[in-house]
């Protein structure tokens, strides 16, 4: 499963954000939270001693991964669970994302928007026809989304998501604009 989280909802509501990710001229929308294996229910974590990450392939990452400390959580945390050494998880990462059209409406959001679950799902399977709504999950933190979450089999070709990975937004979502340094929103 890759996670894509929306950075301005993460700067918004981060205890202490992340410089790199959150004081930009140039702010992200949606990056990269993680790329997890997934079991039909639940996921496996820690899997093995996990090898340092060498530094290029952290560079690699931290254009579309910006958090030295997210990528080694993440290869730690499920990258070891991949099967994958980490030359190929990092590649693997990277190939799932360029692989992924972001809907123009949502690549650069300058003003808050408010929007229902179904319009913004309809959206991303609208710019990336082999999506179909069981492969997606929408995450929210109250009525703000955090988080995109698209299931893929091993091969990487998209698939349904598990039974325990379901929606977890209400009737509308939002989506905090990105730009500058945001200042929190009350939800």
């Amino acid at each position: 499963m890759l996670a894509l989280s929306w950075s301005p909802q993460y700067c918004a509501t981060a205890g202490k954000p992340s410089e790199f990710q959150c004081n930009r001229e140039q702010p992200y929308g949606f990056v990269v939270h993680g790329l997890w294996p997934q079991f039909e229910r639940g996921f496996p974590s820690n899997c093995n001693k996990a090898p340092y990450l060498p530094q290029p392939l952290i560079d690699r990452l931290l254009p579309i991964m910006p958090s030295k400390g997210l990528i080694l959580h993440e290869w730690k945390t499920h990258g070891t669970c991949s099967g994958l050494e980490a030359q190929a998880y990092v590649d693997r990462i990277e190939a799932t994302y360029r692989g992924l059209r972001i809907p123009d409406a949502y690549r650069h959001v300058d003003k808050a928007l408010s929007l229902k679950p179904s319009a913004f799902e309809a959206a991303l399977i609208a710019a990336n026809p082999q999506l179909k709504p069981d492969g997606i999950s929408l995450q929210c933190r109250g009525p703000y989304l955090a988080e995109v979450r698209i299931c893929f089999d091993t091969a990487g070709a998209p698939r349904q998501c598990g039974p325990d990975l379901d929606d977890r937004c209400g009737k509308t979502l939002m989506l905090r604009p990105a730009g500058g340094r945001l200042v929190p929103l009350q939800p």
